[in-house]
């Protein structure tokens, strides 16, 4: 069986520019100053369990539970318009597309 604990691979540390064992993970740090060898990758994984953790904001036409019926009826309206809008626009997309040969 191989260790695939230890890694074949180095990276030039970015912070001190010393060579450290790199097992390709975000979270991998220098053997010599301690920093994030790749330090974007670091910042992509925070980011993604940022957005993870916050709560995601009501769409425009999301009808809440609270929603009056006369406020009910305009947000449908409005999720109407937008499937009759992409439709349209898929339709002059497919006739250009046909045209073209």
């Amino acid at each position: 069986m191989t260790d695939t604990t230890s890694s074949s691979f180095t990276k030039k540390c970015p912070h001190c520019q010393q060579w450290s064992a790199w097992n390709q993970r975000p979270n991998d740090r220098c053997e010599h100053c301690g920093g994030f060898l790749d330090p974007r990758a670091q910042r992509r994984v925070e980011d993604e369990n940022r957005k993870a953790n916050e709560p995601e904001a009501p769409s425009v036409f999301e009808i809440q539970s609270d929603d009056n019926v006369v406020v009910r009826f305009f947000k449908r309206m409005g999720r109407v318009g937008q499937v009759v809008f992409g439709a349209i626009l898929a339709f002059f997309v497919a006739v250009v597309t046909f045209a073209a040969g």
